[in-house]
């Protein structure tokens, strides 16, 4: 059994974590380069994480996160959101970037961020946010990978009320919509999840060799 496999099978969705412990600056650094390394369609990144570590913050979060105690509990919380607007404005800016870091000339670069403008200019609004929103699920799939192997405890959420996370945090100022929150920390001692087996389908019921 290879090592990444081991730790995937150490991580499990955290019930309980320890509130006294809190994860070194250099763990948190790696959850940020990871997400900000994760694949995207396109390439155009339409995502951002909010690293909150204000316990404040956290415990004025828990009643909206239908009161899931982990979100007071983590060492950290992870807000994954989606940006509200990606139009020709942000394509644009995207290339440019590119451009920088690869000096890439426009003949070259030109038409596949024209062909992505008119793309996307044809999409409705929720369609481009189905989109980006998938683009969260895939950092938060990575980052579940990267705290295995760095053995971070999590534990992936969709239950929260949308509405109430976007005005505690101030989301519409920074133009960002959240989709997923992940706390992050040391399980605590006493979760007894913890020592459960790990429930999943034989692997010949959930892979198809051709």
């Amino acid at each position: 059994m290879t090592n990444s496999i081991q730790q995937l099978q150490w991580r499990y969705a955290v019930k309980k974590f320890d509130d006294a412990k809190i994860l070194p600056e250099a763990k948190i650094q790696i959850l940020k380069e990871a997400f900000n390394l994760t694949a995207t369609s396109y390439g155009l990144q339409p995502i951002k994480m909010l690293v909150i570590k204000d316990k404040k913050l956290q415990d004025q979060l828990v009643p909206v996160s239908y009161h899931q105690k982990q979100v007071g509990q983590a060492s950290h919380l992870l807000v994954f959101c989606i940006e509200s607007q990606i139009d020709e404005t942000y394509i644009n800016n995207y290339f440019k970037n590119v451009k920088k870091l690869r000096n890439t000339s426009d003949e070259i670069l030109n038409p596949f961020k024209n062909f992505l403008i008119q793309d996307f200019s044809k999409k409705t609004i929720d369609e481009i946010k189905t989109w980006a929103t998938n683009q969260a699920y895939l950092a938060m799939g990575n980052l579940l990978t990267v705290c295995a192997i760095e053995e971070i405890d999590a534990c992936p959420m969709e239950g929260f009320l949308a509405k109430e996370y976007h005005e505690i945090l101030k989301l519409k100022e920074k133009n960002l919509e959240v989709v997923l929150v992940l706390p992050v920390g040391y399980r605590a001692e006493d979760d007894v999840f913890s020592n459960f087996a790990k429930v999943r389908k034989p692997l010949s019921d959930c892979v198809i060799d051709l």
